[in-house]
């Protein structure tokens, strides 16, 4: 075979391998822009040779074969993917071929949409009444994830009104907002929990999981965009299917717009890429459809992408800068996690200084080395991240950077399991780890101790004032007033907020003991379970954890492991020794509240989201992101969203504010 054809079959191995890590790992290894640029190279080879082109090609068919983890659903009609346009000349390209190929020299009338980098899925409504749900996979056959996408507070289960097609599938795009991603990662860090990449990494884990109980906890929104099979009801054009999408109680993206010819396409796309900064979510693009359905038709699809769409690609959000050093962090489970430290650079109006290398395999991959310029983007417009390396700008006699085996803050040996990629340092009086754990143990939803932060923790624990959780309830006023910057009336505030913390809850105590696994929310059912009675959760069996509704084997190994090591358990004695202890865990036992779960929409005006969820919580009931079955109440404030439909289709009992400060008494 020629240099062309050897050529043609490196660059399908290399596509195909990157498909496998985008859609069946869902851990992409390249950014979106150089996976386009090697797919363009491929489609430019293979145009120029047709004889080469084969049926295994990656341009004749719709990516990967998907995971067998799930059953599988067949689409009625294939989810295609998009051809790409880089730029205005692509769009304009675009527009004349369309022109060209309906033989016409009016302009066309279009259908411009944001491109959501989340994951998309197919909605199947069955008179009325979601049925099932699936991912893409490879565009003809995806993955059955109903019970996942049920989770979605936004996605009705049942369609609005009662005129609606016998059939309805709607395909949609899953996301997780800038916020709710920050948020997520906060959380994960919080239960020493890795985080996530980006914002799309986290949605396509999270509805991959198996166990919906997961999925429910996650921060899904959706937007729906494009329809499958539809019986019994036509529609003329995309907008007309939108709009009664809309009507029907489905989300669709509010800066969706009809726009006209080649002009109109530009406009949006300049427009757009201004607007991507500020959008709650993160884009990657933008979509151009034809309207009228009948034209589609006349045009038809390729084998991989349809003749009436494209995808408008914006320019990358990149910047070129310096590795200056490379630094290990050590986190309070003892996670070593290597970030890189940049010569500082603008991008998207954000100054970036560090990027996280997660891991070594990661440092090997990319050959990352300490005075590399790399190119480096912000995921999603939200984490720093190192794309690649600019080789020809490596100085020379640089040396591959290799994660020390001794822990860089305690000199201690570090540990790496055969089938983890993160190295531990195992020493629990680790100076960093302790940090870390005393900072999340006076954090607000842990202890809430006012007045240490972090730059006085570091210097309590540098001083070796404070050795482990349970001497922050021995220092004294005089000890503090005695270091730099310490005046007597900031120590004095400090010892007496320690003083108030004493007094908590099992569940605080438990979640500020940072447990690895254990959020607040098992924190409480924890507390029911056991009573509130510490020697007994302390003694509890592996076996009987599992058996817990919501605690799994994971988290079950994760509270043996915290209680088998007898540093734990005399620290949590020490604690209680040294007077902290918990309140009452119910003001009175009431069947309405007790073991019941409250879910809330919208917001309230008397008081917060949290004040009431606190008074549940306090007589043992619990509070739910998300509606299910499982949910026994739903209290409803101003501008309530989907939830409150949710709950009518479930025979959900519905709260107004007032009928929830009503019947506190109740509670009471």
């Amino acid at each position: 075979m020629n240099k062309t054809g050897d050529k043609i079959k490196k660059l399908r191995r290399i596509i195909e391998e990157h498909n496998y890590q985008y859609y069946i790992l869902d851990a992409p290894v390249i950014s979106d822009n150089e996976y386009d640029t090697l797919f363009r190279e491929l489609e430019t080879l293979e145009l120029k040779s047709p004889n080469l082109i084969t049926a295994e090609s990656p341009t004749q068919r719709v990516g990967a074969k998907p995971l067998e983890y799930f059953d599988t659903i067949k689409h009625r009609t294939p989810m295609l993917s998009l051809a790409n346009a880089m730029s205005s000349e692509n769009l304009i390209a675009f527009d004349i071929r369309i022109k060209k190929a309906l033989k016409t020299k009016n302009n066309i009338d279009y259908i411009a949409e944001p491109k959501l980098d989340g994951i998309g899925v197919e909605l199947i409504y069955e008179k009325g009444t979601f049925s099932k749900g699936c991912t893409r996979g490879d565009g003809i056959i995806g993955e059955n994830i109903t019970n996942n996408l049920k989770t979605i507070s936004s996605l009705p289960l049942r369609l609005r009104g009662s005129s609606f097609p016998n059939l309805l599938e709607v395909r949609g795009e899953v996301f997780i907002s800038k916020e709710d991603f920050l948020e997520l990662n906060k959380s994960q860090d919080q239960n020493g929990l890795p985080q996530f990449a980006n914002p799309r990494n986290a949605a396509a884990g999270s509805l991959r999981q198996l166990d919906p109980a997961v999925t429910a906890n996650r921060p899904l929104s959706i937007f729906c965009y494009e329809a499958g099979a539809i019986e019994g009801k036509g529609f003329k054009n995309h907008m007309e299917f939108l709009s009664t999408i809309k009507k029907l109680g489905l989300p669709v993206n509010p800066f969706i717009e009809q726009t006209t010819g080649a002009k109109g396409l530009i406009e949006y796309q300049n427009k757009m890429e201004l607007k991507r900064v500020s959008l709650p979510y993160e884009i990657d693009g933008t979509v151009y459809k034809i309207n009228e359905y009948k034209t589609r038709e006349n045009l038809g699809r390729r084998s991989r992408s349809p003749r009436w769409a494209i995808a408008g690609k914006f320019k990358a959000q990149q910047a070129v800068t310096t590795v200056e050093n490379i630094n290990i962090q050590v986190g309070r489970t003892g996670a070593l996690t290597p970030v890189a430290k940049l010569e500082p650079v603008p991008i998207g109006g954000v100054t970036v200084t560090n990027a996280s290398l997660h891991n070594q395999d990661e440092i090997n991959r990319k050959d990352i080395r300490i005075g590399d310029t790399v190119i480096i983007e912000r995921a999603g417009d939200v984490i720093p991240k190192i794309i690649r390396v600019k080789l020809e700008n490596r100085p020379q006699g640089s040396r591959k950077f290799i994660i020390d085996l001794h822990c860089p803050e305690c000199h201690q040996k570090t540990n790496k399991n055969q089938n983890e990629v993160v190295s531990y340092c195992l020493n629990y009086n680790c100076p960093a780890q302790i940090k870390g754990r005393i900072e999340h143990f006076v954090s607000k939803s842990a202890l809430g101790i006012e007045g240490l932060g972090k730059k006085i923790i570091g210097t309590l624990v540098n001083k070796k004032i404070i050795k482990k959780i349970d001497d922050i309830f021995s220092i004294q006023v005089d000890v503090l007033s005695g270091l730099d910057g310490f005046g007597n009336k900031l120590a004095s505030n400090i010892v007496k907020s320690i003083e108030n913390s004493k007094k908590t809850t099992f569940t605080k105590f438990i979640y500020a003991l940072g447990i690895r696994n254990v959020g607040e929310h098992t924190a409480q059912i924890l507390e029911n379970i056991f009573d509130g009675d510490i020697i007994k959760f302390q003694n509890s069996k592996i076996e009987e954890l599992e058996l817990i509704d919501e605690i799994g084997p994971i988290v079950s190994k994760s509270i043996k492991q915290f209680w088998d090591d007898e540093n734990n358990k005399t620290i949590v004695n020490n604690c209680l020794n040294k007077g902290l202890y918990f309140e009452n865990r119910l003001k009175t036992f009431n069947p309405k509240v007790t073991g019941k779960i409250f879910v809330f929409t919208g917001s309230l005006k008397e008081m917060s989201r949290q004040e009431a969820g606190s008074i549940i919580k306090n007589f043992g009931g619990f509070v739910s992101s998300s509606i299910s079955k499982k949910t026994n109440f739903l209290i409803a404030g101003n501008r309530s969203g989907n939830k409150i439909s949710k709950a009518k289709d479930l025979n959900i009992p519905i709260l107004t504010e007032s009928d929830f400060l009503e019947k506190i008494k109740i509670f009471n």
